[in-house]
This record gives structure tokens, sequence and C-alpha cells, in this order.
């Protein structure tokens, strides 16, 4: 059983009797198998908690008295902060690893392409809704990255500011190659406007209701609010619908074979990102004291988030009629959308 401050009385060196006390190994959290794996080791309880072993307390608070950390920041409750454990396992060093081989292969993908003078096969009409609607996307995701951002210094555990921190880090990583990939084709595409994404994204009556989504995200004071809206919400109704929906179908049939796999990685993080956000929400959902408010909760977060999602998607609209090929209707993926969020929130007990 795991010591407490409460149960040990006493925060002197060898006051506390638990799992692996007399190993060098240090062990003093369970595991959710039978031995802790790697993650487990560099991650549970990294951040101290005075319910947990900080017998003086927060050693550091600001100067309303609040510790450095608050169960306050998330309206939604839990018996157990401490029990979520990220799907995917991903702390510095892998996630260091995992970003470093994206990279390798985004900048190898977009090298060999230019290297062949593909951007200069694109069809032209493909080409300027590179420049207007793929460059106003990249602020979409830089502005769910940023939320993620700030959202990461709110929660109570390192597991889970872990996992929304690793969610910022894809967000940005994907805006930043966005914007990198245009500036590079740019240069051997005569004409070509790097300003005209950002012109979009603040002028275009397309992006608008997309503009008021990402932003009332990043306005949101709860920082679980913030991660539940942009995974559970957001990304299956407008981001996969995009992404997926848009650029990875119809870039091919406009002789575009290079844009599909620097956007392909996105699709492999949200994957990522949502078993995470799923876990997390799951245990809240079910949790034996708090189960039934919290999923009050997120079903208001559903509610709030899904209008401004479903506006969002249905501006987006017209974007599938302008490629001269269009091998995908806009209603089936819209379709698609709505059956993907109904799965994922039939997972955690929660509807439309």
């Amino acid at each position: 059983m795991t010591a407490t401050s409460s149960s040990v009385g006493s925060g002197a060196a060898g006051s506390a009797i638990f799992a692996d006390s007399d190993s060098r190994k240090y062990r003093y959290f369970d595991p959710r198998g039978q031995r802790a794996t790697h993650y487990e080791d560099v991650t549970v309880d990294v951040q101290p908690d005075p319910e947990r072993y900080l017998i003086q307390n927060w050693i550091i608070s600001f100067a309303n008295g609040d510790g450095a950390y608050v169960k306050d920041y998330t309206a939604a409750k839990s018996s157990n902060w401490h029990a979520f454990r990220a799907p995917d396992q991903e702390w510095e060093r892998t996630h260091y690893q995992r970003q470093s081989k994206i990279e390798t292969m985004v900048q190898s993908v977009i090298t060999n392409a230019r290297r062949a003078g593909a951007p200069k096969a694109f069809d032209k009409v493909w080409i300027k809704i590179l420049q207007a609607h793929l460059g106003a996307w990249k602020h979409a995701e830089f502005g769910l990255g940023t939320s993620l951002m700030q959202a990461q210094r709110y929660g109570y555990t390192q597991m889970i500011n872990n996992a929304t921190l690793t969610n910022s880090s894809y967000k940005l990583r994907l805006a930043q190659d966005i914007t990198l990939y245009l500036a590079e084709i740019g240069m051997d595409i005569p004409g070509w406007d790097d300003d005209l994404g950002k012109k979009h994204w603040l002028e275009d009556g397309a992006w608008q209701g997309t503009r008021e989504a990402v932003e009332t995200i990043m306005g949101t004071t709860d920082y679980l609010e913030q991660y539940f809206a942009i995974n559970i919400v957001f990304e299956p109704l407008v981001g996969e619908l995009f992404r997926s929906g848009f650029l990875m179908q119809a870039a091919a049939a406009n002789h575009d074979f290079i844009t599909p796999p620097v956007i392909s990685a996105a699709e492999a993080d949200y994957e990522r990102n949502l078993a995470n956000t799923i876990d997390l929400i799951y245990l809240l959902a079910n949790d034996e004291v708090h189960g039934v408010a919290n999923k009050k909760l997120f079903q208001g977060w559903v509610r709030k988030h899904g209008a401004l999602a479903d506006k969002a998607a249905t501006g987006l609209q017209p974007i599938w009629s302008m490629p001269h090929s269009k091998p995908i209707s806009f209603a089936d993926v819209r379709a698609q959308s709505k059956e993907r969020i109904g799965k994922i929130l039939g997972e955690l007990g929660l509807k439309r």
C-alpha cells in the first residue's frame, strides 16, 4: 500500500515502509502492471503532492496561500488524480526521439520532391488552395498547441501534465512543419504568396467558425476542458475532417504527392493523443464518488464545443468544391466525422 503523509506523520528519511523501501529502485507507488514501466519510474509522483508525501505542505506557495498546484483548476473531481497512466507511455526521451524521426521524414520528403521538381507539377488551382487554406490551417494548429501549452501548467499530476504537454508539442511541430513546407515549395512556384494563409485565416468567412472554435478553447480557464474540447470534440469534427477528409484525399488527385506525407504524421499524433484523453476522461467519468457529476460536466462541454465545431465544419464546406479533381464529397467526409465522434463519446458513456 502506498504511504501517505497522513499515514506516516513524519517527513524524516526511513519513516515510511512501502513497496521496495529496502531496494535501490525506490519504488513508492503502485504500478499499473506487475512491474513498473520506465515511463512510470520517471513520471509517477515526480510532481509532489502534500496529500501523499509532502508532510511540510507545499514548499512554494502563491501569495494568496494556494500551493503550486490546485485541484480547483478544473471543475472535474477525482478520488485519485494519480491513477492516470498515459497509454502511449511517452516521456521526455521517447518524445524527443519520435519528434526527431518525424522531422527527418518530413524534411526528406520535401527535399527529394523539390529535387525532382514535383511542386511545378501541382495543379494550378491546387497551388492556390495550399497557399490560402493549408496556410490558414497552420494557425488553427498553432492556436490549439498554444492552448495545450497553457493547460499543462495546471494539471494536478505529472502524468496529466506530460500527456498534455506532448500533445501541445505535436500541434506546434505540425504548425511549424506546414510553415516550412509552404515556404520551401514556394521557392519553386512563381508568384507564391506566403502571407495568403494568414489573410484567409483572419478575413475569409470560411475560416471564421474555425477561428471562433479555436479561440474559445484558448480562452477557456479550465485546463481539462481545453484538453477535452480539443481531442474529444474539435479534432474528430474539424481537425480530421480537414486533414484526412480534404488534404489527404484531394492532394494526389491534383498531382500533389508531397502534402499527404507532410500531414500524415498529424493523424498518428492524434491517435496517441485521443487514446490518452479517453483513458483520463473514462477514469473521471467512472469515478466511484464523482463519476455522475463529472459525466454531467463533460456532457455540457460536448454541447458547448460541439456546437462551435459543427459551425466550423459547415463553414469549411466550400473548400471541397474548389479543386479541379474532387475525389470525395464534403457530405461523405462529414458523415464519417459524425460517426467518429459518436464512437468516441460512446466509449465514455456520453452522447451528442
